[in-house]
C-alpha cells in the first residue's frame, strides 16, 4: 500500500516539473495571446461596422491562422 501511495505522489510531483516552461516559451505565449486579442478586437470592430457575422468570422480565421485552435481563434461563446 505504501508503495502505491509513494508512486502516486512521485508521479504528481514529477508532472509539475514537466509542465515548466522556459522564459522564451513564456514570451512566445504572451505574444500569441496578444495577437489573438488583437484579432478578436478586430472581429468586434468588424461586427460593429455592420458587416455580416460570416465575413467577420472569415477575417478572424485569417488573422488567427497559426495562433490558436479551432475556427473561432481559440474562443467560442454562446449566443
Amino acid at each position: 500500500m505504501n508503495r502505491i501511495v509513494f508512486l502516486i505522489l512521485a508521479m504528481a510531483l514529477s508532472g509539475g516539473a514537466v509542465a515548466q516552461h522556459s522564459k522564451k516559451e513564456v514570451e512566445q505565449d504572451i505574444a500569441r495571446h496578444r495577437a489573438m486579442a488583437e484579432a478578436h478586437e478586430a472581429a468586434a470592430k468588424c461586427l460593429e461596422s455592420g458587416k455580416k457575422p460570416d465575413q467577420c468570422t472569415k477575417e478572424l480565421q485569417t488573422a488567427c491562422r497559426g495562433l490558436a485552435l479551432g475556427k473561432y481563434c481559440g474562443m467560442k461563446h454562446v449566443h
